[in-house]
């Protein structure tokens, strides 16, 4: 017999309508599997007879993904890691943390299924390792292999700036084990360890004492005067913290502070203290809007752009206008996608305070208050907020690139200035997709991957759609000029719709490469006849 509480939902016209969006979302994607998923090899032998061999450094998302297109298309791959395990940053964060963006705008891979609208951590790992499986990555990948050197083949890529097309460098990773490679992939990202900034009076932690987590939280310092007596711990090491009946001071006001809110109120904390160096805007969880947003085409403001903040201010922060940023336009910074966060701050849960941190006390923090037009540094008022835990919500260290020995970045086309924000200017078999952005609208986990690696196969296959160095270090000079005045520079903020730009002008400048139009943007074609050939004697058995 059917409960209350059961068919009560049941006859729910809310309940019918997630469920019809639910099945429309599942169709979608499978549409999507159907028209742009690349078939796996046949099986963990093949490619027997690789256009060309790829090193890929890292076996997160982004390194995962790039390495199933390679071998989708007929390259033989190695993923080096450094830990054990696949996933990335996403296997380092805690289990409450899941995407801010619709899942449809965060398909990292074509083959991707995702059961709801936000997955958490749990799932999106699901999906990098069953993408690893699939496409036979298993016995290519290299756990617990630190890349410390990656070197250019003595005698290759001599000719690179004259006639590259008749040039091309290998490369050697290591001591060179796994033998010569045609391109390097670094796809290392720009999260890699926790950032913990010693604030005065912070207690200084030993990150590399794997015992911190046996104290509680606490960390031993000796700075001189009075030290923090509460626990205090990055953003990424909440999942096992204890914060019921806490209050909880957040050093930080990006993505992993307002989740820090949100988690520790669930947890049971009694209040959280947000201390804000900078303000960052917080656009609503909503596809279309998002989608519109990222559709900017010129990745800087502009005189109209006041337009999409008032839109966003209307939408996201009514009821709390002191918290729309005064010193920040939308397009100058990688904004915060959330619902929820302004919502407990009207509510008092949340205290949001613009401050410089003068000092921690032995039961809270010494800041001096800004106002909305403050800038940092500019603040006079000081106040102690109380708090029982400390969590940083200060960011990761950006991962380093000196395991390259070849000089690929020269001074001014380093990152972020690179040829299509992802390739060495100073050669073309070397990229490094997601690892150079600093700050956009859109995504780092979707379909740019892999056109991004479809790009590098084309230069591999046909040396005569490969660029000179001179004409990447003219791509970066025109997008500076064309973007001159931008806040941080050209190429530290871009939108999804200016990268699209990017992607067909790359097509439309070079005729030449007009062929492979269909197979960089939409990845069909260039299927192993080899595959094909094993695919159809599997079925004949």
């Amino acid at each position: 017999m059917v409960d209350s509480r059961t068919l009560s939902r049941l006859t729910s016209p809310s309940y019918w309508a997630q469920v019809v969006f639910d099945s429309v979302y599942v169709l979608v994607q499978h549409i999507i599997i159907w028209l742009f998923e690349p078939p796996p090899p046949p099986g963990p032998d093949y490619p027997k007879n690789p256009k060309g061999r790829i090193a890929v450094i890292g076996a997160g998302l982004t390194g995962v993904s790039s390495a199933a297109h390679a071998i989708a298309h007929g390259f033989d791959v190695v993923i080096y890691e450094q830990g054990d395990t696949v996933g990335g940053i996403w296997a380092h964060v805690n289990k409450t943390s899941g995407l801010q963006l619709n899942s449809l705008l965060y398909r990292f891979h074509p083959a991707v299924l995702w059961s709801c609208s936000f997955p958490h951590r749990d799932e999106i790992l699901k999906e990098i390792r069953r993408i690893w499986k699939e496409y036979r990555l298993e016995p290519r990948t290299r756990f617990n292999t630190p890349v410390k050197s990656v070197k250019r083949v003595k005698g290759t890529g001599e000719h690179l700036q004259e006639d590259p097309s008749g040039s091309q460098s290998r490369w050697i990773i290591n001591d060179g084990e796994d033998g010569e490679f045609d391109a390097v992939v670094a796809t290392v990202g720009t999260c890699g360890e926790p950032m913990r900034i010693n604030f005065p009076g912070l207690p200084s932690s030993d990150e590399s004492d794997a015992s911190d987590s046996d104290k509680g939280g606490k960390h031993e310092g000796n700075q001189e005067g009075e030290l923090f007596e509460g626990d205090v711990i990055h953003s990424s090491e909440l999942d096992n913290a204890q914060l019921e009946g806490k209050r909880i001071l957040i050093i930080g006001s990006g993505a992993s502070g307002v989740e820090a809110v949100e988690t520790a109120l669930d947890k049971g904390a009694t209040g959280c203290t947000m201390i804000a160096r900078d303000d960052k805007w917080i656009i609503p969880r909503n596809m279309v809007v998002d989608t519109l947003i990222s559709a900017q085409p010129f990745g800087r403001e502009m005189p109209l752009s006041f337009i999409w903040e008032k839109i966003v201010a209307w939408w996201n922060y009514r009821g709390a206008p002191e918290l729309v940023p005064a010193r920040l336009g939308l397009f100058e910074s990688t904004p915060v996608v959330n619902d929820e966060f302004v919502k407990l701050v009207k509510k008092g849960e949340c205290q949001y305070v613009r401050g410089d941190i003068e000092r921690f006390t032995k039961s809270g923090v010494r800041v001096k208050v800004r106002g909305r037009e403050d800038k940092p540094g500019e603040g006079k008022e000081e106040k102690e907020y109380d708090g029982d835990v400390v969590v940083l919500a200060t960011g990761f260290k950006k991962p380093e690139l000196s395991f390259f020995k070849d000089n690929l970045f020269p001074d001014g086309y380093d990152r972020p200035n690179l040829y299509l924000q992802n390739f060495s200017t100073e050669d073309w078999s070397v990229l490094m997709t997601n690892s150079s952005y600093q700050n956009a609208i859109g995504t780092v986990g979707h379909f740019h991957i892999g056109i991004y690696m479809r790009i590098l196969l084309v230069f591999l296959m046909d040396p005569d759609a490969r660029p000179t160095p001179k004409d990447m270090k003219l791509w970066v000079d025109v997008i500076r000029f064309v973007k001159r005045g931008a806040r941080g520079g050209a190429l530290s903020f871009f939108t999804y719709m200016e990268l699209t730009i990017w992607l067909l002008l790359f097509h439309i400048f070079r005729l030449d490469r007009l062929k492979w139009m269909f197979f960089i943007m939409q990845g069909w074609g260039v299927y192993p006849a080899e595959y094909k050939h094993a695919k159809r004697a599997s079925a004949r058995a």
